[in-house]
């Protein structure tokens, strides 16, 4: 009987403990259930906030490097590598100068822009190399060293709705604001506004400061038609309009005080007059190449004294013209640009004749023309181009009667350039110039030294 008992009593213990522990489990199983749901809901806020960060981060990062690319005519895709131009692709590798953001720390940088010259014509002759019937200005060029400029650019997002960019040059002449303006970032439809001092952007080439130059001077229309440093920087407002086209397209638009002592002069009137209008577009012909083509005018009111040596010149002038650059990169060592363009000058008024006293009348039409190629070998770029004046047009009309400019001018240039990185550059250049008075000869050789420091932005295409 005694045996019967302690088994039952076994047996019943046995039961209760099961059940506890079975109970135990499942208790433990659904509190671990819980909180395994609720470190889900937990990665999945985190989830969802770091989503958010993620594309705030890239819509401001979209915004700033829009704003800076839509600065170019064209962004065709074939873009600028590092050894192509002189600091391009230094933006995109850094943040703001004192190593934070773009939104917090503008890019600022300085170019050193310095080169040494000669010549078979002294430094006196040199000056007084003008072009007969387009400019009586010589070249600022002369034998020894020379320092061009250093250039100090900073750019920087104001806000959401401006960017800012400032270049101030510094030459022996002290400091000069080349340029001062803002950019608007929020108009809708494809529209933005650029206000303050620029660069006019009716051309690739009038767009580049010197030391984006693919030769250490201007091309001869340039020189010959808006000066040594093209049209300058102006005073003034610019629309442009990029319309949602199957092809790159950008329509643009500018007002200026007119300030260019060659075209217009300031002191034509009082106000502003001088007046672009430019269409810019761009294809990619094959996977390695693009094409940037467009027509361009300038015209306004001229008064100066820079074109002939008899007296100011006053009436009104148009330049009209139409680019053309070609690209091919086939990969990062190697590349070739052809660039070239015709300009045509239409100019009426009169000339205010010291000797006499008298307005002699002025008719003028004249055309320039240049094309240039470079190849880029790995950190080398060899560079060759052609300019010339009166191509097809060479009337200069005073008092109705055509002006003996003794020849046709022309331009050779030769260059030869090693980059060691994207902050430096040596070029050696040789010019044959046939522009001067009574037909003579410039043989010129140009050694240049470029060295950038900063975060200089990359060069537009």
């Amino acid at each position: 009987m005694k045996h019967i008992v302690s088994v039952l009593s076994m047996v019943m213990l046995c039961t209760l403990a099961t059940s506890a522990f079975g109970q135990d489990l499942a208790e433990r199983l659904d509190s671990l259930e819980k909180a395994l749901n609720n470190q889900a809901r937990t990665i999945e806020e985190q989830q969802k906030t770091i989503n958010a960060l993620k594309e705030e981060l890239a819509r401001q990062k979209t915004t700033v490097e829009t704003q800076v690319a839509r600065q170019t005519p064209a962004e065709p895709s074939a873009k600028e590598e590092p050894s192509e131009g002189f600091g391009a692709g230094i933006a995109s590798k850094v943040g703001g100068f004192f190593g934070g953001s773009a939104l917090t720390n503008p890019y600022i940088s300085a170019i050193v822009n310095t080169y040494g010259y000669s010549s078979n014509l002294n430094n006196e002759k040199l000056s007084l190399q003008g072009i007969p019937g387009f400019t009586t200005q010589g070249l600022s060029s002369q034998r020894g060293f020379n320092l061009d400029s250093v250039e100090l650019m900073i750019f920087a997002p104001v806000d959401p709705y401006f960017n800012l960019y400032i270049n101030t040059p510094i030459t022996d002449s002290g400091i000069n604001v080349e340029e001062a303006y803002a950019v608007t970032t929020f108009l809708p439809e494809g529209f933005q506004l650029k206000g303050g001092r620029f660069k006019s952007n009716f051309s690739r080439l009038d767009a580049q400061h010197p030391h984006a130059w693919d030769f250490t001077d201007i091309a001869l229309p340039y020189r010959a038609f808006l000066g040594s440093e093209g049209l300058g920087g102006e005073n003034g407002i610019q629309l442009t309009w990029l319309p949602p086209l199957p092809v790159y397209t950008l329509f643009g638009a500018e007002a200026l005080q007119g300030n260019n002592d060659l075209l217009f002069g300031n002191n034509a009137t009082s106000g502003p007059h001088a007046f672009t209008f430019f269409v810019k577009s761009s294809l990619d012909l094959t996977e390695n190449s693009t094409l940037l083509f467009g027509p361009y005018v300038l015209f306004g009111q001229t008064r100066n004294t820079n074109i002939v040596p008899e007296g100011p010149v006053t009436g009104s002038s148009t330049l009209a013209g139409m680019e053309a650059v070609w690209k091919w990169k086939p990969s990062k060592s190697q590349g070739v640009t052809l660039q070239s363009e015709y300009l045509f000058l239409s100019q009426d008024g009169t000339i205010a004749n010291l000797e006499t006293g008298a307005l002699d009348s002025l008719r003028r039409r004249q055309d320039g023309f240049y094309v240039q190629g470079l190849y880029q070998w790995d950190r080398w770029r060899f560079g060759a181009r052609y300019g010339v004046l009166d191509l097809f047009s060479d009337t200069f009309e005073q008092n109705g009667i055509q002006r003996d400019t003794g020849h046709q001018p022309w331009q050779i240039t030769a260059s030869a350039e090693f980059n060691p990185s994207e902050f430096s550059r040596i070029r050696l250049q040789y010019n044959h110039d046939r522009t001067g008075p009574n037909s003579s000869v410039n043989n010129a050789i140009f050694l240049q030294f470029l060295f950038g420091i900063g975060a200089h932005a990359a060069h537009t295409f």
